[in-house]
């Protein structure tokens, strides 16, 4: 192997690994920005699986006997054989294919995709017709692994099975025809004429047809049982966070922090609402304070572009010096039928489709200003936009595998939380409604530590939980869905659906719920570790911009690195 454009062997060597699995993965490819992958749709069968395994294990021989030159090698290659070894144990032990739920599985991946995609002449929707027309032999290809999910007895629980059948159901009364139906206004198309139509329609019938067969064919035999149990509770800790966890410690240590951030939050609720007998009642006071209510999406989307906007007029040249190519983030409203929670989406490669953070609304149509500050800071700037944009312009310091494919959920999930905690400590939380949805997002952030924990690991509460709602007292009981709801609703103030939701998705994604406190945790010690071991020679803005540019970690590797900078940026 020789090296081309590229620095080094290692860099030649990430880029054709993200050359191939962006033709094995054509939503990856689109996501990422790769041409030439948009009229295509991946494999989900069993037969891709086993593939995948093989190319992984030949990549990290291949890996293994390439030539380091200098640290950034070094640093590459860990991170290369971190993320394609956690991607091995995935597919070698048919994690990847039993588990799915409505946060993530190749029915919503599909969905999501489209929204990715350039709809602005009739050439980008011959394209999209294309694509339109692989749905139904990708859910034909998913079906044929779930055959063989059944017959090994490796199917997630039933929950996940019906929620996914009904999301499908959600899908096939329109939303692909939705989505051509607005392709073809945007690039002046006729949506009948061209096939567009009867294309989205089939992709709709396919989804119908999905529902009633996941009904029919594969809920019968999954389990009722939720918990995943350590075995594979570790497996997925490890993936999602790039590290070796204390799951005992871990527990005890969320439980502590959310008493703490608990205890902060009735402080808050004196101040807002005295005398209230809940923290509901005082969220619920806001949420009917008509001078905090936004009044349509219209004027939504708006608020939150403007505000993202001025983040990073504030943060620029002061916290961090931000590119003038990554300055715009999107804000657009999500697809039905998802998760209740709002998110973001990378910008393409080439930074042609900017970064999106996405809003569900529900089907609301007034939405409680109060409740999406520290949100938007977590999906925005200085949050996910900043980290995974400044990536995507390190190209000289991390592969292409590193900013594509790296990224950990506890580095960038732990960052955007830390980003949130940076903005209260920058003094942005000065009104106590907004300070208290901070308080209430790290709330839930640390209660998702407890209950998916508890939940998984089949854990008693801790000793002195007390009443959660109509449940009575909890203290000591072993962890139920319903005591995690009541848990999210009562000290994170979560309404009920948005509750439910969560707690959906910690049992249908094992240990993905507590990277965000875990890498937090991380990020806040390799700060405090630096500015005792640096003193006067800290500074808060070299620290942000070297921690970025080194670029995605697993967090093990990440404080590791972390601990010998000298405070350069």
């Amino acid at each position: 192997m020789t090296a081309s454009l590229n620095r080094s062997l290692v860099f030649e060597f990430a880029d054709q690994v993200v050359e191939r699995m962006a033709a094995h993965d054509p939503v990856f490819a689109t996501s990422a920005g790769i041409t030439g992958f948009d009229h295509l749709l991946a494999d989900f069968s069993s037969a891709r699986w086993r593939e995948e395994r093989e190319r992984i294990e030949e990549e990290l021989a291949t890996l293994e006997m390439i030539e380091l030159t200098d640290d950034r090698d070094r640093i590459a290659r860990e991170v290369i054989v971190e993320r394609l070894g956690s991607m091995l144990e995935l597919l070698s032990s048919d994690e990847q294919r039993r588990t799915f739920s409505v946060l993530w599985s190749p029915l919503s991946e599909m969905r999501q995709t489209f929204e990715m995609m350039t709809i602005n002449t009739p050439e980008h929707l011959d394209v999209v017709r294309a694509r339109l027309i692989q749905v139904r032999p990708a859910l034909e290809s998913w079906r044929s692994g779930l055959r063989d999910a059944v017959a090994l007895g490796q199917l997630p629980a039933r929950r996940h099975v019906e929620g996914v059948a009904e999301q499908a159901r959600t899908y096939a009364e329109g939303t692909y025809l939705e989505f051509a139906t607005r392709a073809a206004r945007v690039a002046s198309v006729d949506l009948e004429g061209s096939d567009l139509a009867s294309a989205a329609r089939d992709a709709d019938a396919a989804c119908g047809e999905m529902a009633d067969w996941l009904l029919s064919d594969v809920a019968p035999f999954a389990d009722a049982v939720e918990a995943c149990g350590p075995e594979r509770y570790h497996r997925w800790s490890n993936y999602y966070c790039g590290a070796t966890l204390d799951l005992d410690e871990l527990y005890t240590w969320g439980y502590q922090d959310l008493r703490r951030i608990h205890a902060r939050m009735w402080e808050l609720a004196e101040t807002l609402t005295p005398g209230a007998g809940s923290l509901v009642e005082v969220a619920r006071h806001l949420d009917n304070d008509p001078t905090r209510l936004v009044d349509g999406t219209d004027e939504l989307l708006t608020r939150l572009k403007d505000f993202t906007n001025q983040a990073v007029t504030d943060l620029d040249g002061v916290h961090f010096d931000i590119d003038s190519r990554i300055r715009f983030c999107d804000v657009r409203l999500a697809p039905a039928g998802g998760a209740a929670a709002p998110y973001y989406m990378a910008p393409s490669e080439d930074l042609s489709r900017p970064g999106t953070t996405w809003f569900p609304t529900l089907g609301e149509t007034t939405f409680p200003w109060w409740r999406q500050v520290s949100t938007w800071y977590h999906e925005g700037v200085p949050g996910h936009h900043l980290q995974i944009a400044t990536a995507l312009l390190s190209a000289d310091q991390q592969t292409r595998f590193q900013r594509l494919l790296g990224m950990t959920s506890g580095y960038c999930e732990g960052w955007a939380l830390y980003a949130e905690r940076l903005m209260d400590e920058l003094g942005y939380f000065s009104d106590p409604a907004a300070e208290l949805d901070f308080l209430a997002n790290q709330a839930l952030r640390a209660a998702r530590v407890v209950v998916d924990l508890g939940l998984h690991l089949e854990l008693d509460a801790p000793a002195d939980l007390g009443v959660l709602g109509d449940l009575g007292d909890c203290s000591g009981r072993r962890w139920t869905p319903e005591m995690a709801v009541s848990l999210l609703e009562e000290w994170a103030i979560q309404h009920h659906a948005m509750s439910v939701s969560e707690v959906d998705r910690y049992l249908g994604n094992p240990a993905q719920a507590i990277s965000y406190k875990v890498g937090e945790r991380v990020w806040l010690k390799a700060r405090a570790d630096a500015q005792e071991r640096l003193g006067g020679g800290f500074s808060l803005k070299a620290f942000h911009a070297y921690a970025l540019t080194l670029g995605p970690l697993g967090l093990d590797t990440f404080a590791s690195e972390m601990a010998s900078w000298d405070g350069g940026a």
